[in-house]
């Protein structure tokens, strides 16, 4: 697939990098050369230098037979132009756009091919808030994934010292549970993917994912650790765009304090926000945090724009008492080096946002795509369309699909039920299924199965 990428920050980069390696046409435009030398050093990819909504550079970079346009620069009007010019000059098809400001997104009607055509809008704040309140409606998580409009959930859990199940083989969980369905999708040991076997023994501090319907999460995380209570105090450093918005999301079922340095977006946060506490100051101020009784909070969540902030004040509130802290950190190369110790689960906005932008760039009937484990391996969900004869997998059972190295079904959706894979299992037209990869360079594979053959057609 040609692909043109707009902008080549962390958004754009990281896409570039996953698109690269699956054997794709790509194209990253920016103003930054020496961003675009970096790039270019490290991939196989084309580099661009200029204004991306301008229709010559679009044609430099090969818009005239582009399938795709994918718009991630900093800017909102320039991603929106360029998808204007792309496709009044140059006829794209498909035209993706990162949108940031929420008086834009409100407005759906602007966005359609008579006013802004844009196929797909991209809402990072929106996609990080999403993240961020799964993990607080789940205490003891370290990732939460939705499949099917939430119907089946993907839950990443680490397994501790005295958990019902640790030092125990896979297969015992049905012993332990046996009206649960669940099945264990991917385990991390020493940040090393293993493929479940029923007889792989877990062991304290494995990272296990798993996969159940939304209503038994609970239960199937209580066999791998002791159960989290419920948070009820959640203090939010930083009232930008996400901590405002994560605030009127959970505000109605939490006691949430928001910490905010801006005079003026505070005075913002008290006129929008009904319940929450507005507090002006430096989440780094340690007689603030005292004062405002850090000790008892759940949960502190630090979501500035400022990675090094975030550390600064996590570590502090985990020192003076907060339950647990989750933070924000922009750099990757931060997020593994963090995550574990004080600060309990690092969020990395870009490694969200491009689960959400892969969905609509991957080929075949994928609906999602979400990275777990920082981008290590990933979970695919994918439709089942046709029949047996232009099928690969209708009409088959699991043990007879021929699934590429490292990959294996978890969980299949079908109409309301969710139904936990085994090898017996045969998929039906229509069926929402779940899979997961270790090994990333398969995914061309996993696309080709779920492609459908002309004769359907």
């Amino acid at each position: 697939m040609k692909i043109i990428i707009l902008g080549a920050g962390q958004v754009g980069g990281s896409l570039a990098e996953h698109l690269a390696s699956e054997a794709n046409d790509i194209t990253v435009v920016d103003t930054d050369g020496e961003r675009l030398r970096d790039l270019g050093d490290r991939l196989d990819i084309r580099t661009v230098q200029g204004r991306g909504s301008l229709p010559t550079v679009l044609r430099q970079a090969g818009a005239d037979d582009a399938d795709m346009l994918v718009a991630v620069t900093n800017s909102d009007e320039t991603n929106m132009v360029a998808c204007q010019v792309a496709h009044t000059l140059f006829h794209t098809p498909t035209k993706i756009a990162r949108v940031r400001e929420a008086a834009y997104l409100t407005r759906s009607e602007l966005f359609d091919n008579e006013s802004i055509p844009v196929d797909v809008l991209i809402s990072p704040e929106q996609v990080v808030t999403n993240y961020i309140k799964r993990l607080i409606q789940h205490p003891g998580a370290l990732q939460v994934i939705d499949f099917a409009e939430g119907k089946a959930q993907l839950v990443a859990v680490k397994a501790y010292y005295g958990g019902p199940l640790v030092g125990q083989q896979l297969r015992q969980l049905r012993e332990h549970m046996p009206n649960v369905e669940t099945r264990v999708a991917a385990i991390f040991r020493r940040d090393r993917p293993i493929l479940p076997q029923g007889d792989t023994v877990i062991e304290a501090d494995d990272e296990v994912f798993f996969i159940a319907a939304k209503a038994n999460i609970r239960a199937v995380m209580s066999e791998m650790r002791r159960l989290d209570e419920s948070y009820k105090r959640i203090v939010i450093a930083g009232g930008g765009q996400i901590g405002e918005r994560l605030a009127e999301a959970i505000e109605s079922r939490y006691q949430v304090k928001i910490i905010e340095m801006n005079p003026a977006r505070c005075r913002h946060l008290s006129d929008t926000l009904d319940s929450t506490v507005v507090l002006q100051g430096s989440a780094s101020d340690r007689d603030l945090l005292m004062e405002e009784n850090i000790a008892d909070a759940d949960i502190f969540l630090a979501l500035t724009n400022d990675d090094e902030a975030n550390i600064m004040s996590s570590l502090l509130a985990k020192r003076l008492g907060a339950k647990k802290v989750m933070t924000i950190i922009n750099n990757p190369a931060y997020v593994d080096l963090i995550q574990g110790g004080d600060i309990d689960i690092a969020i990395s906005p870009q490694l969200a946002t491009i689960g959400t932008l892969l969905a609509h760039v991957r080929r075949g009937d994928i609906v999602s795509v979400h990275s777990l484990r920082r981008g290590a391996a990933e979970a695919i969900e994918a439709i089942a369309h046709g029949d047996e004869k232009s099928s690969k997998v209708i009409g088959k059972a699991i043990q007879n699909i021929g699934l590429p190295p490292g990959t294996t079904i978890g969980a299949i959706i079908r109409d309301e039920e969710v139904i936990i894979a085994h090898d017996t299992t045969v998929i039906e037209a229509g069926d929402h299924v779940i899979l997961f990869l270790v090994d990333k360079k398969h995914i061309r594979d996993v696309e080709k199965l779920f492609h459908v053959g002309l004769s359907f057609f």
